[in-house]
């Protein structure tokens, strides 16, 4: 994909969330000692009451944070009598205007034992907490008269670059995942299909390789994430996230999570999740979630995958077609079409 003028837009947008005073310096050292020294640290909390862990997670925030991931959740995690816990603090496009801000957290035992309760609630005034707009974007939520400003992603300038798009293509909207990694949601108005593309015009946060004998297809070696070199336009287009990442829910489980809710124009994505399953009509909301917010289409077209070699079948498949009129539907998995599985809250935990 061309890089846009000055390139490094997309990171321009992400750096302006920052403090206008950092500076490029090395990495943050991360140890051991500081891990175990965490653990035998006595701790006072009462961990099963939603209420206290919320006034926890509030007291330690500072009086502003960013929110990047793009479905607007603000994840975190401790450490507590021995146990982590993650969880997240999320302000939904469907209902932050009405006062109201979801809360979740569970034990982090994802990677083993996938079992452990999620505790969950949304909470407005009835529950002491207040949710005011501040600027488009801009929310101030306050407890016990702690107040927090979530600043969200602002991605409204984000835009293809010329040329991104292919004839039956839609741009759906920019997405900002929460394993720091930018893409396109696109929707193939003729197959029928979703594609996240990458967006590169900015330094992406990942470094790539392409497997043995297969230069088209490049893997992110922080995330796993694979992407497929398309033949007819200069992008990637994303066809692979590992298995082991989406089992444990993870930032590296793709963006299937991380959808362009604030950026979503009228009915542009319930159209497209219609166009693919019209039995859907009537139920699912202009943001592809049920009413209530228990369920959500998943747009998941992107392979999970194993091995490397799981992916030998999409090269294989896109060399064949390249100029066949169903080209695009090598890069999608059979159960792309998705269905009202994705349940909320979400949970997260932190890769190891």
């Amino acid at each position: 994909m061309s890089a846009a003028p000055k390139a490094g837009f997309f990171a321009a947008l992400v750096l302006a969330l920052l403090p206008a005073s950092v500076q490029a310096e090395p990495p943050a050292l991360q140890t051991n000692q500081s891990y175990v020294e965490e653990l035998a640290r006595p701790t006072e909390l009462d961990a099963g009451n939603l209420m206290s862990v919320f006034g926890y997670v509030m007291s330690q925030l500072p009086e502003r944070v960013n929110v990047y991931p793009t479905e607007n959740y603000y994840y975190f995690g401790f450490l507590h009598d021995g146990i982590r816990y993650a969880g997240n603090i999320r302000l939904d496009a469907s209902n932050r205007d009405e006062g109201k801000v979801i809360f979740a957290y569970f034990e982090d035992t994802s990677q083993w034992y996938d079992e452990a309760e999620v505790k969950h609630a949304i909470l407005d005034a009835s529950q002491g907490v207040t949710v005011e707009k501040i600027e488009p974007l801009v929310y101030r939520v306050t407890y016990q008269g702690k107040s927090v400003t979530f600043a969200l992603n602002d991605l409204r300038n984000v835009k293809l670059p010329p040329g991104a798009l292919a004839a039956d293509e839609k741009f759906i909207g920019p997405i900002f995942d929460e394993s720091a990694i930018p893409f396109y949601l696109v929707f193939n108005t003729r197959l029928k299909i979703f594609h996240y593309v990458l967006n590169e015009t900015g330094k992406v946060a990942d470094s790539f390789f392409s497997p043995k004998g297969k230069d088209r297809i490049l893997v992110g070696k922080r995330t796993g994430f694979a992407y497929y070199k398309d033949h007819h336009l200069n992008r990637k287009i994303l066809i692979g996230a590992f298995l082991g990442n989406m089992i444990a829910n993870n930032y590296f489980d793709g963006p299937f999570d991380q959808l362009p809710d604030n950026f979503i124009e009228g009915e542009t994505l319930r159209d497209a999740i219609l166009a693919v399953q019209p039995q859907l009509k009537g139920q699912i909301d202009r943001f592809g979630g049920a009413p209530d917010g228990s369920i959500r289409f998943m747009i998941g077209p992107y392979t999970p995958y194993q091995a490397l070699s799981d992916l030998n079948p999409i090269d294989s498949c896109a060399r064949k077609k390249q100029k066949h009129s169903d080209y695009y539907r090598c890069f999608v998995s059979d159960d792309e079409s998705g269905g009202m599985v994705a349940p909320k809250p979400r949970r997260k935990a932190r890769p190891r």
